[in-house]
């Protein structure tokens, strides 16, 4: 029988609060799961070799749209051969976590996601066709949303295929807190990822391939639930896993189709040691109002210095100096408050320009105001912006119906922001998919019964349908021009921001910019 717990009695063994679950992940459906087709190993990708590249190269197209500019660094040059690699990086933007890693490692994945990925509508029919496996987590067993034997199992099976194709070569994301969350620094630390790479590199031993490696991944989102937000990816020293850390044991009880448990010791070093690297690779800030403080001051030293903060990338790593030596701070898990006067006069400072949507970019040269607007991108912004116009009408017949949707399931989530992008992302995935050929249809149709006042309209010849190809060239053109549409909105929207920003910094309240200007004064 499924255990129930109440709302009051929600809370782990280790006294923390289980995460809230929305309605889609407390709708288990254990049958359709047990049937979610395995990875296969031997081919280069471990699920259908069309469905998934088509896949990936939508994502690269809606990714191109979604963010304004995207940036990725590694320790270690990154390999699309050889021994496999487990990703792990802390989760605050839903499916946009995983997805970034995807897009910008060279290598093809295994994916473990929780269990609702696999039988939502539209999106299950992909993720299986992906290999995607589903996992039941804590909260949802203890929820009541199915047997533990049932959970067992079906983790146990999923995790197994994981580490299979781990073994194999491939790349696999597992979050080690487990959920996505809204939190500025990372929270608890579970083992699954850890046993996981453990069961593959027992695997590989067991069949004479190269040991997998643990690849602590910081995924940084300027804001993570703003259209257009800034994206970087930034890929640690891998964590080398060695032989000693593999008993003969498990080598054995995989050889044979069996498992043994890693031991907790070992589980629980290389856990430590990666929860002494990757928050490192996080704001890892208190409070999000202290990651904004900080952000802040990194742009104040950097204009003193004469070298603007002028990328996503390079504001991350002068924030990231600035948070880890700032005097006094106490390096734990989870941080502690920064404290101090200049930590005050930084954060009054950075909620200023937080209320007005402005942030350290808006300073002006010496980092003593705010700065005039940009008159020489004018022309650019305005040439983008007629350009939008002029597909204005491609744009609303292709895009107005995935940006409602994506806006109102977006808005509308139970999830809360870590989830609000992703439902954005889906909302112009699949609305590709689905409205650009119907919507292709009609414009075909609407072109051929109106030719002749189209012809008379332009001077054009009266066979000029036929002259470019017929229907089914104007038919299959819509769609580079339906894409073109979505890349000129988003530029058009770049402009809107920009112009709205230069319109606050301008007439901010005088009260309000006399006093960052007091602030800022101090703090240079």
């Amino acid at each position: 029988m499924a255990t129930i717990v109440t709302e009051e009695e929600e809370m782990t063994h280790n006294g923390e609060a289980l995460p809230i679950l929305s309605a889609s992940a407390k709708n288990m459906q254990i049958d359709k799961l047990l049937a979610a087709p395995l990875p296969t190993y031997t081919s280069s990708v471990p699920g259908s070799y069309l469905w998934t590249n088509v896949a990936f190269w939508m994502c690269r197209r809606v990714s191109s749209v979604q963010f304004r500019t995207v940036s990725t660094t590694s320790k270690t040059q990154l390999q699309r051969d050889g021994a496999g690699a487990m990703c792990c990086g802390w989760h605050t933007n839903g499916l946009m976590d995983p997805l970034g890693i995807f897009l910008q490692h060279p290598k093809e994945f295994v994916v473990g996601a929780r269990h609702d990925l696999v039988t939502r509508p539209l999106l299950g029919w992909w993720t299986r066709r992906l290999a995607v496996q589903p996992v039941v987590r804590k909260a949802e067993l203890l929820r009541g949303g199915c047997t533990e034997e049932e959970a067992q199992h079906l983790n146990g099976r999923s995790l197994l295929a994981l580490a299979n194709g781990i073994a194999h070569g491939f790349g696999c994301v597992l979050f080690p807190e487990g959920t996505s969350h809204d939190k500025s620094h990372m929270i608890r630390f579970r083992t699954g990822p850890i046993r996981t790479v453990l069961a593959a590199a027992a695997l590989a031993k067991a069949n004479d391939l190269p040991l997998p490696h643990l690849v602590p991944v910081g995924l940084h989102f300027r804001r993570r639930e703003h259209f257009r937000t800034d994206q970087y990816v930034e890929f640690g020293e891998p964590i080398v896993l060695e032989d000693s850390m593999v008993s003969e044991a498990m080598v054995d009880a995989v050889r044979e189709g069996g498992w043994v448990e890693p031991s907790s010791e070992t589980v629980h070093e290389i856990r430590d040691r990666l929860q002494t690297i990757l928050p490192d690779m996080t704001p890892n800030a208190a409070t999000w109002k202290e990651h904004r403080a900080v952000h802040l001051v990194a742009h104040l030293n950097a204009r003193t210095n004469g070298t603007p903060l002028d990328t996503w990338q390079k504001e991350v790593h002068a924030a990231r100096t600035v948070r880890d030596t700032w005097p006094e701070r106490n390096a734990s898990f989870p941080p502690e408050p920064l404290s101090g006067e200049r930590y005050e006069n930084a954060s009054e400072a950075a909620e200023i320009l937080e209320r007005h949507g402005l942030d350290g970019r808006d300073l002006n040269q010496n980092g003593t105001g705010l700065r005039r607007a940009d008159l020489l991108r004018a022309p650019l912004a305005l040439a983008q912006t007629l350009l939008f116009l002029a597909l204005l009408p491609l744009s609303v017949s292709s895009l107005g119906l995935q940006i409602a949707l994506g806006r109102l399931l977006g808005d509308s989530t139970d999830e809360g922001l870590d989830a609000r992008t992703s439902y954005q992302f889906l909302a112009a995935f699949f609305g590709s998919l689905l409205v650009w050929p119907i919507v292709a249809l009609l414009w075909t149709v609407t072109l051929w019964l109106n030719q002749a006042s189209i012809a008379d309209m332009f001077s054009l010849s009266s066979t000029w349908l036929a002259d470019a190809g017929g229907p089914f060239v104007v038919y299959f053109l819509c769609f580079p021009l339906f894409w073109a549409s979505g890349k000129t909105f988003a530029w058009a929207w770049d402009a809107w921001v920009d112009t709205r920003k230069a319109w606050k910094r301008r007439f901010l309240n005088r009260e309000e910019r006399t006093r960052l200007q007091t602030l800022l004064r101090e703090l240079v």
